[in-house]
C-alpha cells in the first residue's frame, strides 16, 4: 500500500466503522430505515445517506443538484444546508437502493485508499469552498463515520465499538477542541486549570490549562488545585460533545468538583460538532 503512514490510522478507523455500518444495515426491513437516531432530525436512512455523501466528497464526486424543502426544522445554517443536500436527495430511496449505493461507495473508497500516494499536507476540497490538508480531511472523515456508526447502533439497539479505532480517533479530535470549549466559550479564568477524568472503554485524564493571555492547551500532566474537575464516562462524554444528549439527561453520570459556575459554563458549551 502506498498510503502515507500518518494517514494509515484514519484509513483503518474508517474501514472498521464503514464495515460495521454495512453489517448493521444490510438485514434491515424497509420500516427500520425510518427509525429515529440521536442525530437531530435524522433517521437511519438519513444517517446512511450522509455517510454515503461523506465518501462521495472524499472521492471528489460532483455534488447533487437538488433543492431542499423549506420545512426542515433541524436545518438552520449554511453548513447544515450543505450537509443536508446529500441526505435529502436520498430520502425516498428504498432499502435495496441504499445498501447497494453504500456497498458501491465502499468499493470505490477502498480502491482510492489503495492507490492513495499523496502527501498528508496536500490541500483537498472541503465544505462550502474551504480547503483542508488531506490529513485533516481523513481524520475528520474517520471521526464523522464512527460517530454515525454510534448513531445507528443506538437507533437499532446494537451497542458496540466504543473502543474501536474510530473511537480513538474521536477521542483525539474531541480533545483537540477542549481548549476552545474551556478557554473561549466558557471563558475560564486566566492562569487556571480544568481537569477532565474520563473512564470506560476509552479512558483518559487531561488538563486544560488557560494561560495569562487566556489561551487554552491540553496537557497530560494532572493539575494541582484545579479550578474544576469534570468526571464522566466515555459514552456520555462523546455523546455530549457531539450533541447527541443533553447535559440534563446524563447529569447522574457526571461528577463535578470545584467552581460551579465554570463547570456549568463548560457543560453548556460542550457540544462541538456542527
Amino acid at each position: 500500500m502506498s498510503l502515507h503512514p500518518t494517514l494509515q490510522p484514519y484509513a483503518d478507523a474508517w474501514t472498521h466503522s464503514i464495515e460495521a455500518i454495512s453489517e448493521l444495515v444490510q438485514p434491515l426491513a424497509e420500516a427500520e430505515w425510518n427509525r429515529r437516531t440521536p442525530c437531530p432530525g435524522w433517521s437511519v436512512r438519513d444517517v446512511v445517506s450522509h455517510v454515503i455523501g461523506l465518501d462521495s466528497e472524499m472521492l471528489g464526486d460532483p455534488r447533487p443538484i437538488h433543492t431542499l424543502p423549506r420545512d426542515l426544522y433541524h436545518v438552520t445554517n449554511d453548513h447544515q444546508r450543505y450537509t443536508e443536500m446529500q441526505v435529502d436527495v436520498r430520502r425516498h430511496h428504498t432499502a435495496p437502493e441504499m445498501t447497494s449505493e453504500l456497498e458501491y461507495s465502499i468499493i470505490r473508497r477502498n480502491r482510492q485508499l489503495r492507490n492513495e500516494s499523496r502527501d498528508p499536507s496536500t490541500k483537498v476540497r472541503g465544505p462550502l469552498g474551504t480547503e483542508f490538508t488531506l490529513e485533516e480531511a481523513m481524520r475528520t472523515h474517520a471521526f464523522d463515520v464512527w460517530v454515525h456508526e454510534q448513531d445507528l447502533r443506538t437507533a437499532l439497539g446494537r451497542p458496540g465499538d466504543l473502543d474501536s479505532p474510530g473511537a480513538l480517533v474521536a477521542r483525539d479530535v474531541l480533545l483537540s477542541l477542549l481548549p476552545e470549549v474551556v478557554a473561549d466559550r466558557a471563558n475560564a479564568p486566566r492562569s487556571s486549570a480544568v481537569v477532565f477524568d474520563v473512564h470506560g472503554p476509552v479512558e483518559f485524564l487531561r488538563t486544560v490549562r488557560v494561560d495569562i493571555q487566556g489561551r487554552g492547551t491540553v496537557e497530560t500532566a494532572p493539575a494541582l488545585g484545579p479550578a474544576a474537575t469534570i468526571s464522566l464516562d466515555w459514552e456520555s462524554y462523546f455523546r455530549l460533545a457531539c450533541g447527541r444528549v443533553t447535559q440534563e439527561s446524563v447529569a447522574d453520570r457526571i461528577k463535578l468538583e470545584g467552581d460551579a459556575e465554570l463547570t456549568a459554563a463548560i457543560l453548556e458549551n460542550f457540544t462541538v460538532t456542527p
